[in-house]
């Protein structure tokens, strides 16, 4: 197995969840907004190539995602799969953009992964800044999405997936092993990794309390079992692993 981060940037955050990107020139915290990074992750298994998230769109004119996959010598054709643990559009847009009203995918090839229940919410927060409302209608109608009922599962032998809710109503995490290796990704619900200083339970969750104690468990869980954790939005660490 191989992990690969795709690192799109750090950005600022305003209230109204529009991300602006951070030069070196500009990265003292501006009060108001907060920073993160975009750091969706592509895994290379024996038989797949998996994309967990797929980060931005279109930012300053350049589509995101064909920098960041080239920049591994890999073209959106070659994913096999795209797991969506959520769907707030800075998790998703990444999966293409919008030319002349039609969105143009990008993974055609790729079997897009994402439960059920999460897109009706989704699509039930019209108006709501954290998602891409177009892009939420449009995914519905992905030849290639595959919209998921069960709670928990696998989608191949080396990929299992669980409903965790937090930060959204029906969030998903991943787990991913093959040979001796295992990695673990809890999205949103674990986006970096001063948040397993502080048992606190955040605003910007849906269920902060849940989130809270999924990351007191993932974190056990970690180290008895030598996971290596995912970090999407981490400032500078994109994994973490935990000494015994």
């Amino acid at each position: 197995m191989e992990i690969l981060p795709l690192e799109e940037g750090i950005y600022s955050v305003d209230k109204k969840k529009n991300l602006s990107p951070v030069t070196g020139l500009d990265s003292a915290q501006v009060p108001g907004f907060l920073q993160m990074a975009v750091r969706p992750f592509l895994i290379r298994l024996k038989n797949d190539l998996v994309l967990l998230d797929c980060g931005l769109g279109i930012v300053n004119g350049s589509y995101m995602m064909t920098s960041v996959l080239g920049h591994h010598g890999i073209n959106s054709g070659q994913i096999t799969k795209v797991l969506l643990s959520h769907l707030h559009k800075d998790h998703i847009e990444g999966l293409g953009y919008f030319q002349n009203s039609e969105f143009v995918q990008q993974f055609g090839n790729a079997t897009i992964y994402a439960n059920r229940q999460e897109h009706d919410y989704a699509l039930s927060q019209k108006g709501n800044p954290s998602y891409n409302d177009d892009l939420v209608e449009q995914l519905a109608g992905f030849p290639n999405l595959q919209l998921m009922d069960a709670m928990q599962g696998n989608l191949s032998p080396e990929i299992y997936f669980e409903v965790v809710d937090g930060h959204t109503p029906y969030h998903l995490a991943f787990r991913i092993s093959e040979g001796d290796q295992t990695i673990f990704y809890g999205g949103d619900n674990l986006p970096q990794a001063h948040y397993l200083d502080y048992h606190i339970a955040y605003k910007t969750d849906y269920d902060g309390k849940k989130a809270m104690t999924l990351r007191q468990k993932w974190q056990n869980e970690s180290k008895h079992k030598h996971w290596t954790v995912l970090l999407y939005h981490d400032l500078k660490l994109p994994m973490l692993k935990f000494n015994n």
